[in-house]
């Protein structure tokens, strides 16, 4: 067999094996679902009146069960980043990399098991939380099309963000380190358009959200599922995908192959 076999091979053996992790410890995998679920519940029960009035949401609450729907659906996928950073740390603690590191496997499978399999249960996670959208009021007018559109996109993402949070898991001296580095990713968007619209906010931050990286995706995720102008958002959202998957794989590699032991 080529190298491109073997490395293939090996990449689905760490991937049945961290999936199968998953599964017979999904406490992890339950928290992070349960994170969007409940922000949620409490931005479009509790605050949605308010808020809903407040940016001019037709019909209120369910205006704004809308509009901050897909900003909780971004929230999602990048809440999946935890989950990477401590699966990640948790076997670079316990030694199992560096047995890894002994054994004829190739060296990117380790990691191309972590990321995929991540991406998967960040895919499934999503379908419950839209689950939950739809069954407290959130009406996409999306085709089917559009829909396929929005969850390439998404998948997209996650493929970014889980490499970035390889890396910080790689490089966090403990889990509780790798399940708090990632958090920045899990609330920026709300310091862009997910929760209200950049208009309503001061000056410094009004810039800060218009030009940080979740503005556009999540502008184009609006978009795609409720039929709103998209613009130049798609290519701006595409383009930041790419350059976090780009520069996500080429640090979390960078950060494997320096072989540190732990």
């Amino acid at each position: 067999m080529s190298t491109s076999t073997y490395a293939l091979r090996d990449s689905r053996t760490m991937l049945r094996r961290n999936l199968k992790h998953a599964q017979r410890y999904p406490s992890m995998t339950i928290s992070v679902v349960a994170m969007p679920i409940l922000m949620l519940l409490l931005f479009v029960y509790v605050f949605g009146g308010a808020l809903g009035n407040g940016i001019g949401a037709p019909s209120g609450r369910d205006g704004y069960t809308d509009y901050v729907t897909p900003g909780i659906i971004l929230m999602a996928v990048t809440s999946g980043s935890v989950a990477t950073a401590v699966a990640v740390c948790t076997d670079m603690t316990e030694g199992i990399i560096n047995r890894f590191r002994t054994m004829a496997i190739s060296r990117s499978a380790v990691l191309v098991g972590h990321v995929v399999g991540s991406v998967i249960q960040t895919m499934i996670s999503l379908v419950l939380v839209i689950g939950v959208a739809l069954a407290i009021g959130f009406r996409p007018d999306a085709t089917a099309v559009e829909w396929v559109a929005a969850i390439g996109l998404l998948a997209f993402l996650a493929f970014g963000l889980t490499w970035l949070s390889a890396g910080l898991g790689m490089l966090s001296p403990n889990v509780e380190t790798a399940s708090n580095a990632p958090m920045p990713l899990m609330f920026l968007p709300f310091l862009g358009s997910a929760v209200v619209p950049p208009e309503s906010m001061p000056w410094g931050l009004r810039w800060f959200a218009e030009y940080q990286p979740f503005t556009p995706i999540n502008e184009t995720l609006r978009g795609l599922l409720l039929g709103s102008g998209i613009g130049n958002d798609a290519w701006f959202a595409l383009g930041w995908c790419a350059v976090l998957t780009a520069l996500g794989f080429l640090w979390a590699r960078s950060v494997f192959n320096r072989g540190a032991k732990r």
